[in-house]
């Protein structure tokens, strides 16, 4: 047996003495940066995040699930995509998956859900084994051309397949879309926009790339939310496009109609983004039964598959203008939205404004677009290497056969071909490769035609590569192209003149009777409750005193007028009528030295 001072004479030597503040700061530092760049923050180029990303890849590429095949079921693509791509939790792919086919969530959806996907009363979408998806239209313009060599790949997470750094997009997602994801130390929360907005701000940077950030904002006026409703003042979403950093005050789309029996209701049309439908009707109707909101009778959800549309109805002495007003202070018909842009440039993260987002966008598309004209030249002249090939067997198409009619194998065959008419490999090899139909006369017309038309398309990819100006020109027309094939009208309306809320908003300028009593007790009752004596009434009480005091002063005032009050010593207060405790007929008051 050996001793202990033995086992640990062994093991000096072996153990490392490490630090543990040390090993914490670098452990945690490698976690942070692992979020930072591989999780939480959008690509500036293609403006996804990597689960997203590696999504969209297995739909096009490894299941070719394009916008005109059938769908397949959820739980295959989710599997397919943690098998190869993404090993974490099945969950957070397949509700990343759900959130790029939700129309209320995304401004242009990725993906073509079939089955229950959710709702935006938060209803969670139904489990993987029932839904069914494929990619949208749109989606195959994020894919095109990813085969033509145009970005980097790196491999999976165990070295066996290659996947996609990042996306060749002809559409600027990371501003159509927006994108939110908490990172550590950092989070992103970024809008979405208005593709046609976006396209012309594009085209516009295009033609000139030196234009400031401030003209910018005549093409592309502010976020453009897929739920619609209104973007209540400018100068949030203004600094929010000038410095990445803004707050975006958001508003429910509201019309004051009138009930059969002549009541007025408020109908909501259109609510804020990411407000749940359900929470928010639920909000309201604990207001209105804490008393915390008056003048409602009733609401109730009227939505259907037509759209959106809550309805409050009112009480019959309520003022439309003002319930609403209470309802967008208290409730998330009004809710702000805090755009912080901040994106993966080159895996740093950066904070950006809408000059930059389409400045990296317009960059990325520019060497997709010289990649792809690169990969396109060299395939048309490797072509054409051939068509000429086959044009002289054509040209000696006797000689031919009798030199493969005579060789022994089909390597001796080429080797003489090649001597004899200066042939490539290639040509060769493509030759003895011919089918006989090749012989006929209009196979010769057709090669001539692939000619004729090969060379032209060599000739136009050297003028594009040769041309920075051609290259932005090809950008330019695809970014149209986008526009025309998808672009459609803005749904959220922006007001630009904003004010705070005004006390006045919230009550109705109806008379009020303000009783003063000698002792100093102050209140306002509505000119309503008192009413017309007639003939043999006892009329009714306006006030209780204590036995020693009386009502000294009576005025009728509207509530939104202003009283002066003197003191004895020749100071002046005011005070607006509405601020003026509210009393009943029989009350006394509240002490005027509490309100002064």
């Amino acid at each position: 047996m050996l001793t202990e001072e033995e086992k640990n004479a062994g093991l000096v030597g072996r153990i490392i003495p490490i630090n543990i503040e040390e090993q914490m700061k670098t452990a945690y530092i490698d976690y942070s940066m692992s979020v930072i760049v591989s999780r939480a923050l959008p690509d500036v180029r293609d403006g996804l995040k990597p689960v997203h990303r590696r999504i969209l890849y297995d739909m096009s590429a490894e299941l070719n699930l394009s916008s005109d095949k059938p769908t397949r079921k959820s739980a295959r693509i989710v599997g397919d995509v943690l098998g190869k791509f993404h090993p974490h939790g099945d969950s957070s792919v397949y509700d990343a998956m759900v959130r790029l086919a939700q129309e209320w969530s995304m401004r242009y959806p990725l993906v073509d859900g079939q089955g229950n996907f959710g709702s935006m009363d938060g209803d969670s979408p139904a489990a993987m084994r029932y839904t069914e998806a494929r990619m949208k239209k749109i989606t195959d313009e994020v894919m095109a051309d990813i085969e033509k060599e145009t970005i980097d790949w790196t491999l999976n997470f165990d070295d066996t397949i290659p996947e996609p750094t990042v996306l060749p997009t002809k559409i600027p997602l990371l501003l159509v879309n927006g994108a939110s994801g908490i990172a550590v130390g950092m989070a992103t929360n970024m809008a979405p926009h208005n593709l046609c907005e976006v396209v012309d701000a594009c085209c516009a940077y295009i033609d000139n790339p030196e234009i400031e950030c401030e003209e910018l904002l005549q093409y592309v006026k502010g976020p453009d939310f897929p739920t619609g409703g209104l973007i209540y003042g400018y100068d949030g979403v203004r600094e929010a496009l000038l410095t990445g950093r803004g707050r975006v005050m958001m508003r429910a789309r509201t019309e004051i109609e009138h009930t059969a029996s002549g009541r007025e209701c408020i109908v909501i049309t259109e609510i804020p983004y990411m407000v749940n439908k359900a929470e928010m009707i639920k909000k309201i109707a604990d207001l209105i039964n804490d008393k915390k909101i008056e003048g409602i009778s009733y609401i109730n959800d009227e939505s259907d598959r037509n759209g959106l549309r809550i309805i409050i109805i009112l009480k019959q002495d309520a003022v439309a203008s003002v319930v609403l007003n209470t309802l967008y202070k208290n409730t998330p018909l009004q809710t702000s939205f805090a755009v912080n842009n901040i994106a993966l440039v080159k895996g740093r993260p950066m904070l950006l404004n809408l000059r930059e987002l389409i400045r990296h966008f317009v960059e990325h598309r520019h060497d997709v677009v010289v990649r792809r004209t690169r990969f396109d030249l060299r395939k048309a002249e490797e072509r054409l290497h051939i068509v000429q090939g086959l044009l002289i067997a054509q040209d000696n198409i006797d000689e031919i056969v009798h030199i493969i009619r005579s060789s022994q194998t089909p390597d001796a065959a080429k080797e003489r071909m090649m001597e004899r008419f200066g042939l490539s490999d290639l040509q060769s090899a493509a030759i003895i490769d011919m089918r006989l139909r090749a012989l006929t006369g209009l196979e010769r017309g057709k090669l001539d035609a692939e000619r004729e038309e090969l060379e032209k398309r060599i000739a136009y990819f050297r003028e594009v590569l040769a041309s920075r100006d051609e290259q932005m020109r090809v950008i330019r027309e695809e970014l149209i192209e986008m526009k025309e094939k998808y672009g459609d009208e803005r749904r959220t309306e922006i007001i630009y003149a904003s004010e705070e809320f005004n006390p006045e908003d919230f009550y109705a300028d109806e008379d009020m009777v303000i009783t003063m009593s000698h002792m100093g007790y102050i209140k306002r009752t509505p000119l309503a409750e008192y009413r017309t004596q007639h003939r043999g009434g006892v009329g009714v009480k306006g006030s209780a005193t204590r036995d020693e005091d009386f009502i000294e002063h009576i005025y009728v005032a509207s509530m939104h007028a202003t009283m002066m009050f003197f003191t004895e010593k020749g100071r002046c207060y005011w005070l607006k009528v509405y601020d003026i405790p509210e009393g009943t007929r029989s009350s006394k008051g509240r002490a005027i030295q509490n309100l002064i």
